[in-house]
């Protein structure tokens, strides 16, 4: 058995082939176009026509590559980024190469038998686009506010008795009324502010009701704690659920199975701090608010409180107790059509 490794660039690709012991056999860099992936694909029917190609960044500058091969019948599986950060060390090349860390790719895929296939364009990456979009909207906005915030310090002090917030409509029209008959340079940036703050809200608005026409009627919308966004999120994330083989390699990709860091007696699970973090923020938010608010999860944050640990490693076990259901729900919502227009 043999593992083709490809590390993936904005304009390359470099590519490298291991036999059954993780030797290196071959390693070539090609293009990342049209006519590279060509190449890529004649070099890999040449060198081992039978061999799994693992692809580090298949969701982004590898996703073209990737899907040519899946298309040619090539048997392509995704390799997450610190799994291959972890096996470059192991290379024993010094410093750090394109080459080389197709070879630490390589070797994640020969070894690592349940990586997850390639992810295919589906109605879940135009989901995982409309929710990346509306979190740059609402990211801009607050950067805006905060700036808005400051010039209203200086323009006019104490403005927080009359607008106690700058994200209602209320209070802003507050603060129109406040800047309208100032004059001066920061006066007029301070009102360009606002109204670009009004016209990102409008585009946050028209996303949101895009992201929710597409996951209307999702079992997931059933589960407390998990509205439109945090659903679409999920959604959007995992793309296809039946590429993992259980709710435990779900969790794994998710960073929400603990990690083991027992020595001697002292018997402990700590933080998981790799995975995809969008879907682990997705699994705290649900966590959180059934924390407070849904009686079955109240009662197991008790029970883990009352057994010595912390608010945190409770409202972590409570995490890793939603993967399964959650995970029913992604499988339920993707058969036979993941959802619905």
């Amino acid at each position: 058995m043999s593992a083709i490794g490809v590390d993936t660039h904005k304009a390359a690709l470099a590519a490298c082939v291991v036999d059954a012991l993780g030797m290196p056999r071959s390693e070539r860099i090609f293009d990342n176009d049209p006519a590279g992936h060509r190449a890529l694909l004649d070099w890999a029917q040449a060198s081992e026509p039978d061999a799994i190609i693992g692809v580090e960044g298949s969701a982004s500058f590898g996703a073209p590559a990737a899907r040519f091969l899946i298309a040619a019948g090539r048997s392509v599986r995704e390799v997450p980024p610190q799994l291959a950060r972890r096996e470059r060390i192991r290379t024993r090349r010094a410093g750090k190469s394109d080459p080389g860390d197709a070879l630490a790719i390589a070797r994640v895929t020969l070894r690592e038998s349940d990586l997850p296939p390639v992810r295919l364009a589906d109605r879940s990456l135009e989901i995982q686009l409309l929710v990346g979009a509306r979190e740059d909207v609402v990211l801009e906005m607050t950067r805006v506010r905060n700036r808005l915030h400051a010039d209203l310090r200086v323009l006019v002090p104490g403005y927080g008795a009359r607008a106690s917030n700058l994200t209602t409509i209320r209070h802003q029209r507050a603060v129109a009324r406040l800047l309208a008959r100032l004059v001066g340079v920061q006066a007029e940036l301070a009102r360009g502010r606002l109204r670009r703050l009004g016209s990102l809200a409008s585009e946050e608005r028209a996303l949101a009701g895009q992201i929710e026409a597409r996951v209307k009627g999702h079992p997931l919308l059933a589960l407390p704690g998990a509205g439109v966004i945090v659903t679409a999120t999920l959604v959007g994330e995992v793309g296809d659920v039946r590429r993992f083989r259980s709710a435990d390699a779900f969790a794994a990709l998710a960073g929400v199975a603990p990690i083991p860091a027992s020595s001697g007696q002292t018997q402990r699970m700590r933080l998981n701090r790799g995975g995809n973090r969008q879907l682990n923020r997705a699994f705290y938010t649900i966590a959180l608010s059934q924390a407070f608010h849904h009686p079955p999860a109240k009662a197991y944050i008790a029970r883990q409180r009352a057994a010595g640990k912390t608010w945190r490693e409770a409202l972590r076990a409570l995490k890793r107790q939603l993967v399964r259901t959650v995970f029913r729900l992604l499988q339920a919502g993707a058969a036979p059509v993941e959802l619905a227009a």
